[in-house]
Formats: C-alpha cells, sequence, structure tokens
C-alpha cells in the first residue's frame, strides 16, 4: 500500500461512523435539488437513470462518507403529508405520491435537513431525508401540492412524508429501460448500482465504500458515460479511482 492510502485510513475511519439503521417504512422528510439530465452521482448509476424519478439519501442513512453506499440502487415510494415550515398548517387534500430509487448521497452537514446521525434526528425531527433530483421530465410539475393566494408562494421547500421500501422492478418508473439500470461500467470498483437490490441479501446489496467492507456487485453496464467537465461527480470518479488504484498496489 502506497503512502497517502496509509494517510487515508485515519480519515476513513473517522467517516465511517456509525450509519443509522432505518426500517423498511417510516416517516421522513423531503427537500428537492437540481440534478443535471445524464449526471452521473455518487452511486455511479447510469446517465439514463436520471430520465426517471431519483434521490439523494441523507449520509448516515446512506452509508458512505462518499462514491456508494448500501442504500444505492434501493426504491422507495415516499408519500407526502404535509410541509414542515408553513404557517397556518397547509394539509393537502389529495394524497401524492412517487417511487424513486436512490442514486446520490446528501453530505452530513451541521445543518440542513441532511444531518441526522445516530445521536440524533434533523431539525424537523427525521432520521432520514430524502433529497428528491427535482423538476424532472419524469415527475409532474404540479407534483408538490400548494396555495399561492394563502402562502404567497408554491414552494414549500421541506415535506414531512412517509416512505416505503419497495421493489425496483416493476414499480420504478425505469424498470423497463435497461439502459437506466445498473451502474457505468467504465467506473469498475469505483460504482455500485443494483437494479433491483434486495434488503438484507448480501450478493446485491452495495457495500459502504467509505468502510471498504467487501468487493461490490458487478452492476455494471454497457451504457456509455456522460460527465460534465468541471462537475464535482467527474472530479470525485477521478479521485476514487486513484485511490483504489494506491491502495492496491
Amino acid at each position: 500500500m502506497q503512502p497517502l492510502a496509509w494517510a487515508l485510513l485515519p480519515f476513513l475511519a473517522l467517516v465511517s461512523a456509525q450509519w443509522i439503521e432505518y426500517p423498511d417504512f417510516g416517516v421522513a422528510t423531503l427537500t428537492h435539488y437540481t440534478l443535471p439530465s445524464g449526471f452521473v452521482a455518487a452511486c455511479g448509476c447510469t446517465p439514463a437513470s436520471t430520465g426517471f424519478p431519483t434521490a439523494a439519501l441523507s449520509q448516515m442513512a446512506y452509508g458512505s462518507s462518499t462514491a456508494y453506499g448500501p442504500s444505492c440502487g434501493r426504491c422507495f415510494n415516499i408519500s407526502l403529508m404535509n410541509p414542515v415550515y408553513a404557517t397556518p398548517p397547509f394539509y393537502p387534500s389529495v394524497t401524492k405520491y412517487i417511487v424513486v430509487k436512490v442514486t446520490d448521497m446528501c453530505p452530513l452537514s451541521k445543518t440542513g435537513l441532511c444531518n441526522a446521525t445516530t445521536a440524533g434526528p434533523n431539525s424537523a425531527g427525521a432520521f432520514l431525508n430524502f433529497d428528491l433530483a427535482y423538476p424532472s421530465s419524469s415527475i409532474p410539475n404540479d407534483f408538490f401540492p400548494s396555495d399561492e393566494a394563502l402562502y404567497g408562494y408554491t414552494d414549500f421547500g421541506v415535506w414531512n412524508i412517509t416512505y416505503d421500501s419497495v421493489p425496483c422492478i416493476p414499480n420504478w418508473q425505469g424498470a423497463n429501460d435497461a439502459a437506466a439500470l445498473g451502474s457505468v461500467k467504465a467506473l469498475g470498483v469505483g460504482a455500485c448500482c443494483p437494479a433491483d437490490p434486495t434488503p438484507g441479501n448480501v450478493s446485491n446489496i452495495c457495500p459502504s465504500f467509505s468502510d471498504q467492507n467487501g468487493i461490490p456487485p458487478d452492476t455494471s453496464t454497457n451504457s456509455c458515460v456522460t460527465f460534465y467537465p468541471g462537475s464535482y461527480s467527474t472530479y470525485l470518479v477521478l479521485i476514487i479511482i486513484g485511490l483504489v488504484s494506491l491502495a492496491i498496489v
């Protein structure tokens, strides 16, 4: 092992702290962020996956501080309950729901909704936060209920939701699109995005890249990879591949 790889060990030990183990059904918070079409996010899922509903999961539930984690590729049916911040409280008359596939990680921070740890929940009282890739061509523009006449705006920002772990096939919109399933082959061990992972089945669940537990299952496809020059994803992938190469020399 090269000196640089040894130097990283204390850092990896620090960030591989206790991950949040969550049930297959529960309550969480939901935010949204912009994910460019064709973007290769933390899990290394194919660019075509961005054509369907995807989400990032808060880091300590995601299970890794970088690259892939055990939540990569998993699908969840998320149902909107009510906005976290709305005065007076807002309760939609119709329950909206959508099945998302986890393809990205929402980084741990001291503030924000992705800061829950085993020591305590986020500011809304939830241990999980799903960060929905939205707007998206796969999600209706009116997915989030609102009352602009009363509140003066249409985006409440943060929602309380329920989530339910479901099989990606056939529930996810991209289930029948082979190009949207799996990970980018060119990334090799730097990516892990099972098409239809089964919770508790180590043969098709990604390990934690941070913890370096085991070898990720081969979830790659022959789909081409699209990187955006200067993007965080591009630099992250190059760093990961370099570190893996150093570690095995």
